[in-house]
């Protein structure tokens, strides 16, 4: 009872305040990091489009299929979607002072971990959505890909 009413105070003067603005300054580099996910799993299946394209090969396409799903984890291709978020780090210096928030990375490892997840949900529902050994008609392969990739991005 004794504590309650000054922390009640303290955090509706000294906290509440800026939630908004350090909300909006910390979803920057988080959005953009998410941003950039969606790119990257777009870009890569177009890629498998215009390959399939090019070849019409449908045991290709399986292949091309089967590294997508290695997507997640590939560090090199991931690595400019971690890259955006790490502009918390210098965003979250300022919040350490501030408002004593600490274990910095943890946050940054977090979302960069949420990052991953992302894309594995994306690849593995790509993947549900479009099988290439299903797909007996090789001319309409490329437009239900794009129909896949479009409702994987939804």
């Amino acid at each position: 009872a004794t504590v309650s009413e000054p922390a009640q105070k303290c955090c509706t003067e000294n906290i509440q305040p800026f939630l908004t603005s350090i909300l909006e300054e910390l979803m920057g580099p988080v959005s953009s990091g998410f941003t950039e996910v969606r790119l990257l799993f777009d870009k890569e299946v177009n890629e498998i489009i215009q390959d399939f394209q090019k070849t019409t090969d449908m045991m290709k396409l399986k292949e091309n299929v089967d590294q997508l799903l290695n997507l997640p984890f590939n560090s090199v291709k991931m690595e400019p979607c971690y890259l955006k978020v790490n502009l918390l780090q210098e965003l979250l210096q300022d919040l350490k002072s501030r408002f004593k928030v600490y274990h910095i990375d943890f946050v940054i490892q977090r979302t960069q971990n949420f990052m991953q997840e992302l894309m594995e949900n994306a690849v593995y529902t790509f993947e549900q959505l479009f099988s290439p050994s299903h797909q007996a008609d090789s001319a309409k392969v490329t437009t239900t890909i794009e129909k896949v990739k479009l409702r994987v991005l939804k």
